[in-house]
């Protein structure tokens, strides 16, 4: 090998260690998995994980982003020797991070790396994760919210109340709905509610019992209609609403939990692949969680966010307000999310179906 190609191997194993970091600071699992060869392994015995194969790595890698409130990683080059088609080296990092459910601190680290010349350039085929140093000390910092885009998206976040509503491009949807599959949903990603609309009426048999959410999502795009009003199922919300409440409550409660359908939106789906869904009283939750036989989610391209930390604002800042300005003139009273469901994964292939429009609809 002469010198030249020895150092543009070096500059390209070089760029590949900083793309990885470019891919987990922009939280582009899909860009990092590809920087693997389609055997290579990602080994973290700290966490303890170990991923084989670029689907694993994807799947491994957005269950543990999942857990982040935010996370910054920085990569310093290390040794590189190379043999021909493979190569060993070592980089190391330095990492802030905060989980969702508190957990902090920093750490220095070290990568102990295998890499080999593929059709597609220098590729990962070995990366075993060494901490050499951790601090758990509360961190005095954190992400900042209102003046800058959501930590971590490789989009700006919608922080305003007035940008919530925006459609996310059809390249993200695609991040989504990639997502969604390698966590045990189907996916779809339709033109319009119109769309949707069509695409209801193929999924559930005529029949069938079918429970609807209290969505604004349904009722705009005239899904809440086709079903309540008089069509070819057992519809269960007209039911629950000619029961009287004060003696019927148990009726109500098993009718509402185990229908063969439920069809309802969602206040937020996630690019790691999770739906989130608020409600005041939480009896439609059940349905959603498990309860129902099947169940289909029609998502505005609008709700679409980086992770769970910007779904939950999203609620509070977005989707609550609109909600109680509407129970107001409806029923004089203010709306609340007194409960929260957070579906990461669907155990039951083929149970749960999601429908992503290029529109936004609802809230």
């Amino acid at each position: 090998m002469n010198d030249f190609q020895a150092i543009a191997d070096r500059v390209e194993i070089e760029a590949l260690r900083g793309e990885f970091t470019d891919a987990a600071m922009m939280r582009d699992r899909p860009r990092m998995a590809a920087l693997f060869t389609p055997d290579g392994v990602l080994s973290m015995p700290n966490v303890p994980v170990e991923l084989v194969g670029r689907e694993e790595i994807l799947a491994g890698g957005e269950r543990l982003q999942a857990q982040w409130d935010f996370f910054v990683q920085n990569t310093h080059p290390g040794a590189i020797r190379i043999d021909g088609d493979t190569a060993t080296g070592r980089a190391y990092m330095h990492e802030l991070a905060r989980t969702l459910d508190g957990r902090q601190g920093q750490n220095f680290a070290v990568y102990h790396d295998r890499y080999r010349r593929t059709e597609e350039g220098w590729r990962f085929a070995e990366r075993v994760y060494e901490v050499r140093y951790l601090d758990t000390s509360p961190l005095a910092g954190g992400a900042p919210r209102a003046e800058q885009g959501a930590e971590g998206s490789s989009e700006a976040g919608p922080e305003e109340a007035s940008a919530w509503g925006a459609p996310a491009a059809d390249e993200r949807l695609e991040r989504v709905a990639a997502a969604l599959r390698a966590n045990g949903f189907a996916a779809e990603i339709l033109d319009d509610a119109a769309e949707a609309r069509t695409r209801i009426k193929e999924l559930i048999p005529e029949g069938s019992s079918v429970l609807t959410g209290a969505s604004e999502t349904l009722r705009l795009s005239g899904i809440d209609e086709d079903i309540n009003a008089g069509g070819p199922y057992d519809a269960v919300r007209p039911r629950i609403l000619g029961i009287d409440r004060a003696t019927g409550a148990d009726e109500i409660r098993r009718l509402a939990a185990c229908p063969d359908f439920v069809v309802n939106s969602v206040a937020a789906v996630t690019e790691t692949g999770a739906l989130v869904l608020a409600s005041g009283s939480g009896s439609q939750l059940p349905a959603n969680a498990g309860g129902a036989a099947r169940a289909v989610w029609i998502v505005g391209a609008q709700k679409v966010v980086p992770d769970l930390g910007t779904a939950l604002r999203r609620i509070e800042e977005h989707v609550l307000p609109l909600e109680n300005a509407r129970c107001q003139a409806a029923y004089g009273m203010d709306s609340a999310v007194n409960r929260l469901l957070v579906l990461n994964a669907e155990p039951h292939p083929g149970r749960g179906t999601v429908l992503l429009l290029r529109e936004a609809v609802g809230y």
